[in-house]
């Protein structure tokens, strides 16, 4: 499997209910010293981002424009758009997002995310 091919369907896995419920899932794909700043502005640890998620009202979400950009050796960049649909607890939305993933102990994992809220 090609690099993109490799890192969209790591992505598109934590966009899954069923790999946001599941701590020792999150743990492999989130690096120890993971950090996200979140389309609320707010700084999220790993450890803050999976007890989020343990109550996370789940909306569906997909993602398109894919692109992946090396930095560096065993480091990407990879950058795409996401719509989250609608459900009676969160209206729909839309936002940018861009993940640092690092090549580790023979893995990718996440080092990094933003998301950026698009207007409505």
């Amino acid at each position: 499997m090609d690099l993109i091919a490799h890192l969209l369907d790591l992505e598109t896995r934590l966009h899954q209910w069923q790999i946001r419920a599941d701590e020792q899932a999150l743990r492999q794909l989130l690096a120890e010293d993971f950090f996200e700043l979140g389309v609320s502005g707010a700084v999220w640890t790993r450890e803050a981002v999976i007890e989020a998620l343990r109550g996370e009202a789940f909306s569906p979400r997909e993602v398109s424009d894919f692109r992946v950009t090396r930095l560096a050796d065993g480091v990407a960049l990879a950058t795409y758009r996401v719509h989250r649909h609608a459900t009676p607890q969160r209206p729909a939305a839309a936002s940018l997002r861009s993940s640092i993933w690092c090549h580790r102990d023979g893995r990718w994992q996440m080092q990094f995310h933003q998301g950026t809220p698009l207007p409505g």
